[in-house]
Parts: C-alpha cells; sequence; structure tokens
C-alpha cells in the first residue's frame, strides 16, 4: 500500500482513490437493491404469488435497508470501514446466489427480504457519509453528491440487461449474475480501502493542519446506535429531518423504484423499455444529484429541498394524467430523474451543521432509516392498492401531495439552534 501512495503522490490525493472504491461499493450494492423491480412479474408468472405477496418482501428488504443505517455507522467506528464493508458485501453475493433455490414465499422473504436487506443496508449511504467525513475537508458536498449519485448509475448499468436477462433466460439467471458482480468487489475493497488517511501517512483532503485519526471506538455499536438517537430524538430538527426523508424514501425507492417497471407493464409497454426508462432517469439523476453536492457547498440547504421536493411532487402528480405516451415517460424521466436523489447532498450538509462531525454518520444512519420506512410503506402500499383497485393512480397521487407538504416543512429545519451538542459515547 505504501508503494502505491508513494506513485500517487503528487498526483491524486488517495481520498479519491477511497472515494471511487465507494462508489464502485455502493455501485453493486444499488444493482442488488435495483433487481426486485425486474424480478415481480417473472416471479408472479414462475410461481403464481401475488404482487402484493412479492411487495411484501421487497418491503422488508427496504425497512432492513434503512434500519441497519446507524448500526452500520457504529460498526464502522468499531471494526473499520473495510472489515464491515468486505463482510456485507461477502454476505450479499452469497445470499442472492442462493436465492435461486427458492420455491415458497418465506424464502423469499427471508432472501431477498431478510439478508440481502441487512447487507445492503450496510453498504448504503451512511458508508458514503462516513467517507466524506473521515476523507474530505473541503469539496465534501460535491463528493457526497457523486457518490449519491451511485445509486443512479447502479440503474443505469444493471435494469435494463437483467430485465432483458429475465425475458431470455429467466429470473435465476438474474441473480446470478448480480452475485457474481457483488463478489468481484470483495477483493477489491479488501485491497484498496482504508478507514482514515493517517493510516497511510496523509492527510484528509484539504485539510490544513496535522489533525489526529479518528480513534476506534470500543464501545457496542448497538449501544451507541441507540444513544446517539436517544439524545438527537430530543431535537425538533431531527424529527423534522426524518420526517422529510420518510417521504422523499416513499415517494422514490419504495414507489418509482419498486413499481414504475410493473406499471408501465401493466400499460403494455415491455419490460425491457420500462427498464430503460428507469435507466434514463438514472442518467439524469446521476447529473442532478451531483450539481445538488455543488449546490450544496453553496446554497441553503433548505431552500434547496424546499425545490427538490416541490418539484418531485408535481412530476409524480404528473405521471398517472401522462397516459404513459413516449413523449409523456420521456418528460417524466427528465425531470424526475434529475430530482430522483437530490435531497441526500443537502440533507448530509444539515445534519453535519446540526450535530456536528463526530456523530453525524450514526444521526444520518437514523434519518436513512425513515426514508426506508416511507420506502417499505410505499412498496407494500403500493402493491396492495395495484391489487385492490387495479390501478396505480392513488398511489402516485398521495405520493406527490405528500412531497408538496414535506417542501414547505423543510423550511423549518435549523430554525431555532445551529447545533445540537452531543455527549461522546
Amino acid at each position: 500500500m505504501q508503494k502505491v501512495v508513494r506513485r500517487l503522490e503528487g498526483r491524486v490525493h488517495y481520498a479519491w482513490i477511497v472515494a471511487a472504491v465507494t462508489f464502485l461499493a455502493l455501485l453493486a450494492a444499488a444493482g442488488v437493491r435495483a433487481t426486485p423491480s425486474v424480478l415481480i412479474v417473472p416471479l408472479e408468472q414462475s410461481f403464481g404469488w401475488t404482487r402484493a405477496t412479492i411487495s411484501y418482501a421487497i418491503s422488508v428488504n427496504i425497512f432492513l435497508y434503512g434500519l441497519m443505517g446507524p448500526f452500520a455507522a457504529a460498526l464502522m467506528q468499531r471494526i473499520g470501514i473495510r472489515r464491515t464493508i468486505t463482510l456485507a458485501l461477502a454476505l450479499m453475493a452469497l445470499t442472492v446466489a442462493a436465492s435461486t433455490f427458492i420455491v415458497e414465499p418465506w424464502q423469499l422473504i427471508l432472501t431477498w427480504g431478510l439478508f440481502i436487506g441487512l447487507g445492503s443496508g450496510t453498504v448504503a449511504l451512511v458508508l458514503g457519509a462516513a467517507v466524506v467525513n473521515r476523507w474530505f475537508v473541503t469539496r465534501r458536498g460535491l463528493v457526497m453528491g457523486m457518490l449519491t449519485a451511485s445509486t443512479a448509475t447502479g440503474q443505469l448499468v444493471f435494469l435494463p440487461m437483467l430485465a432483458a436477462v429475465a425475458k431470455g433466460s429467466g429470473w435465476q439467471s438474474v441473480a446470478w449474475i448480480v452475485a457474481a458482480v457483488v463478489a468481484a468487489m470483495v477483493p477489491v475493497v479488501w485491497l484498496l480501502m482504508r478507514d482514515d488517511p493517517r493510516e497511510i501517512g496523509l492527510q484528509p483532503y484539504g485539510a490544513e493542519s496535522n489533525t489526529p485519526a479518528t480513534a476506534a471506538s470500543t464501545a457496542n455499536p448497538i449501544v451507541v446506535a441507540l444513544s446517539v438517537l436517544a439524545r438527537a430524538s430530543r431535537s425538533r430538527d431531527f424529527w423534522l429531518l426524518f420526517l422529510s426523508f420518510f417521504v422523499c424514501g416513499l415517494s422514490t425507492n419504495g414507489l418509482i423504484g419498486t413499481h414504475l417497471i410493473s406499471a408501465c407493464i401493466d400499460q403494455g409497454i415491455p419490460e425491457v423499455n420500462a427498464a430503460g426508462l428507469l435507466a434514463m432517469m438514472g442518467i439524469f439523476d446521476l447529473v442532478g444529484t451531483t450539481l445538488s453536492g455543488w449546490l450544496s457547498d453553496r446554497y441553503d440547504s433548505r431552500w434547496l429541498l424546499f425545490w427538490y421536493y416541490g418539484l418531485r411532487g408535481l412530476s409524480l402528480v404528473f405521471l398517472p394524467y401522462s397516459n404513459f405516451t413516449f413523449y409523456g415517460l420521456t418528460l417524466f424521466a427528465v425531470f424526475y430523474g434529475l430530482d430522483w436523489i437530490a435531497t441526500v447532498p443537502p440533507t448530509v450538509r444539515l445534519v453535519n451543521d446540526l450535530f456536528g462531525k463526530q456523530h453525524a454518520p450514526v444521526i444520518f444512519g437514523w434519518i436513512l432509516t425513515g426514508h426506508q420506512i416511507g420506502a417499505a410503506v410505499a412498496a407494500t402500499g403500493a402493491g396492495t392498492l395495484r391489487t385492490e383497485l387495479g390501478s396505480y393512480l392513488e398511489a402516485l397521487v398521495l405520493a406527490g401531495l405528500a412531497c408538496v407538504v414535506t417542501a414547505f416543512m423543510v423550511l423549518w429545519i435549523g430554525r431555532r439552534s445551529r447545533q445540537i451538542a452531543l455527549a461522546a459515547t
């Protein structure tokens, strides 16, 4: 490793290598999280399971993806980023491969719900927040935007190909491909990831003076996560951020990320074309989220969130009335895609400003839990509404209205205090 550092010295700070490895790990995890949307109809056809049953397994995955965030952040403080992510990637690769043998709904819940939810929840946006806080002093917003955009890039890379494979070779082939991709990331992370720049004799990118390395925590990660939550939950700003991210998850991963392909199939649009639509949204989100990170370094994050939630709400209300025409869907893909997860960089910035650098990853993990609870509610709720009413109209309109309300709610964040002091744990 020291030889690699010496070769890079004077060319590129190793923080950018760590950021690139983190991007790839998040990219692989994003591919895993995107896969269930491709599997809904094939599983429905193969086993005769209802869409509500399949959506329930997906909602378990989504919920655990969020719930793991604060515990994963605390675990990274205890055993390090590299070990935590390596173990999580290995768990996902093994479980996705094992899922090819399922024949009962409970097995779907156990694999794609429980174990993949635990693994993907560890390789999530809390990883990005931890890497940014440890490795960067300047350009934090930009880097967080780029890492967040990896979710969109994962859809761009995986969905059209996986949809074509599912149609031509069956859903099991999809699972084997995803398992192989995730498994390939395990040695990459183990060899190139480092927990702290001081390990290799460097300062964080943009640091002006020597600062001590991040000390490994000796506390139980579960105790750390829960104690930080107990302190943060006394703050009104924590709950405003939590509720805003609840709506963010409800209107993205849970609704569009899970059900857009199925909604398009309902309208006679082929599965591969529908996956291509999500991929197109991924392209524009890659641009929008990276730009959002740049903006969050320069402008009031509350007003950025106001525009993001407001415009997202309008696009969701528009979708069911577009009649799913080519031009209507293209307009939605561009408009919604630019805004998909642009909310993350300003939210991370607000968490850092309000709660301080030390506890920010854990607190953001709890706020991300709100995101995934909202996503789980939407995944199950939209699937149930579709089963009962035969349409996604009601789910789309309700999510759009929730976004508009949230746009005004976020303006109250940080009105009373600049930073909440949290005792060290």
